[in-house]
């Protein structure tokens, strides 16, 4: 995807920009009844009482005011819920949320489309047929309030809550994952090991600011590359933290005549002061673990989220491991360009660790662990696997340390060996 395509896309989430095209349909709607008023026969005005629309149109712009206002304060308090028991990072995708969006931007636009429609009644601009375009119009408008509010109210019983958002997170990291896996090295080569596998002579090329990379447009460093006839070696995936001096790519040059466009390569790099889902897996294993780890503090005590997360992030990472293996099966369509691949065990690091440091002294939790990465253990390659291992000898190293019962370190040490797993064996033999 190219910088712009990204960009506009990113733009497209903004509610303004959904609240601004329904209003701008809303107002010409109220405008076309001037248009179209010719084509009406003279006598169906008194026939539908079509003088009646301006009380309708009254009734539509104070309650549409009343509607958004309220509207509004809710969804600012599901968001200041989410900050406060979820995770402020997850606020984005409750921001983002398509439902809220449309519903919010539907009793814009009846708002303004009944103001207009009000101001235009009273300068005259509508005959006899205008009104009747008009109150069709706002028959239309009625029945899209109707529905909009049913949608809003079922919505309203889920928004802000923490299994919902829980759930939103996972949407997000499962569609970051699942295009990742399509396209595991983003078009590029693959680059084994940035710290080997660069050849000598390559020029290095540094960021010049701080903060995480959202995107990297592969396509236009591709053309860069293909102009001045140089090979990139990128050594960071999107999500990384960079600040100045962070080595964004090295540039090994066909020629030594070759030109480096320096400043042309930095922008093809997108970079904010916070991270985002689209390009970044491990950024949705991030806020899992972040709502694990909030409720597992003593202030919440909610072992049974953290239960939840553990068991959502088992999921996510099984689809990683059993799909993995398929990408040295990509098509490359930047020759020129070498990409590193993400790390499993980052991965595993970014959702497990947390929930293990924070809940070693709950037994319950330590178990799901141990029962989650025991089942992953049995996926994916052999690097997969090991990473699975390693992480669950940490577990159970702080279920260890913390768990004062030695039942309970029974109970973490026979879940680690998958006791479960061979009593149900042999319960089948």
């Amino acid at each position: 995807m190219s910088r712009w395509l990204w960009a506009l896309k990113q733009l497209s989430r903004r509610l303004w920009v959904r609240a601004t095209l329904i209003a701008i349909l809303g107002v010409a709607a109220a405008l076309l009844a001037a248009i179209v008023q010719p084509l009406i026969p003279a006598s169906l005005p008194g026939r539908i009482g079509a003088n009646s629309v301006g009380r309708i149109l009254d009734i539509i712009a104070s309650s549409m005011l009343a509607v958004t206002t309220f509207s509004l304060n809710v969804m600012t308090s599901a968001y200041g819920a989410a900050s406060s028991s979820v995770t402020p990072r997850a606020t984005k995708l409750l921001m983002e949320d398509s439902t809220t969006q449309t519903v919010l931007s539907t009793f814009i636009g009846s708002f303004l489309f009944s103001i207009v429609g009000l101001v235009m009644l009273q300068t005259g601009a509508y005959g006899e047929q205008g009104r009747v375009v008009l109150f069709i119009v706002t028959i239309g408008v009625i029945g899209l309030i109707v529905v909009s509010l049913l949608r809003w109210i079922e919505h309203l019983t889920r928004l802000g809550r923490v299994g919902e958002t829980t759930m939103a997170v996972e949407d997000a990291t499962r569609q970051a994952l699942a295009a990742r896996l399509r396209d595991p090295y983003l078009g590029a080569n693959k680059l084994n090991d940035p710290r080997r596998d660069i050849p000598p002579g390559a020029i290095a090329v540094t960021c010049e600011i701080i903060g995480y990379i959202q995107h990297i447009d592969m396509g236009a460093l591709s053309s860069l590359a293909e102009e001045n006839a140089v090979s990139l070696y990128l050594t960071v995936n999107p999500g990384a933290f960079a600040y100045p001096y962070t080595v964004l790519a090295w540039v090994l040059p066909d020629t030594a005549d070759s030109e480096i466009p320096v400043a042309a390569l930095r922008k093809a790099f997108s970079l904010d002061s916070v991270r985002n889902f689209d390009q970044d897996p491990r950024f949705g294993l991030v806020v899992l673990s972040e709502i694990a780890s909030r409720a597992l503090s003593p202030a919440v005590n909610d072992p049974g989220t953290a239960i939840d997360v553990v068991s959502r992030m088992t999921r996510l990472l099984a689809l990683w491991a059993t799909e993995g293996s398929e990408q040295n099966q990509e098509e490359i369509r930047y020759p020129r360009l070498h990409m590193p691949a993400l790390k499993t065990m980052d991965m595993l690091e970014d959702g497990f660790m947390p929930i293990a440091r924070y809940g070693a002294g709950m037994v319950e939790v330590q178990v799901k662990l141990q029962k989650a990465l025991y089942a992953l253990g049995q996926l994916g390659d052999e690097e997969f696997r090991a990473g699975a291992k390693r992480y669950a000898h940490s577990c159970l190293s702080h279920a260890q340390a913390a768990l004062s019962q030695d039942a309970d370190r029974l109970r973490v040490e026979g879940a680690f060996q998958g006791e479960d797993l061979f009593l149900y064996k042999n319960n089948t033999d």
